[in-house]
């Protein structure tokens, strides 16, 4: 960006002395006459190549930096998407914790509860999904950002 930067200056410089040159030509013409006219259009064509690159640098300028908002938004719904799965499988896990304790507590007694059996089950069944949705979510990501790769292949 700074490079960019750094050419825009340049050439808006170098475009600020062209306008000099033809300010002073105009004047000298006017007093030597024709054979300055061809001096005067060079310079006119050169100001207009400047200018030229001028607005393809500002336009590729803004091209990227488009290009790197639209990523940064990307990235941003991605980390989003991703939070969203750890705090889901932070709370199936913090379940399947408590019931396989309550599980192991009535084991212990010696009495079978068919009700907490259930729910281990559900809070473990309820675990995999969420395991498995945090894994669907970053074959996603992978293969989003494979894809510009594989088209520029």
């Amino acid at each position: 960006m700074s490079d960019i930067s750094d050419l825009e200056r340049r050439i808006t410089s170098a475009l600020d002395r062209a306008t000099k040159a033809l300010e002073q030509l105009s004047v000298a013409s006017e007093e030597s006459g024709p054979d300055l006219s061809a001096e005067l259009e060079a310079e006119r064509v050169a100001n207009r190549q400047l200018e030229e690159r001028v607005r393809a640098i500002k336009e590729k300028q803004e091209n990227t930096v488009t290009a790197l908002e639209r990523e940064v938004a990307d990235l941003k719904d991605a980390l989003a998407t991703r939070d969203a799965d750890v705090q889901q499988m932070r709370a199936v896990n913090a379940s399947l914790r408590e019931t396989n304790t309550a599980l192991r507590d009535a084991n212990a007694k010696g009495l079978p509860e068919p009700k907490l059996i259930d729910q281990s089950m559900s809070s473990e069944l309820e675990s995999l999904r969420a395991a498995r949705a945090a894994q669907q979510a970053e074959i996603e990501e992978i293969l989003a950002t494979l894809e510009p790769v594989l088209k520029e292949a």
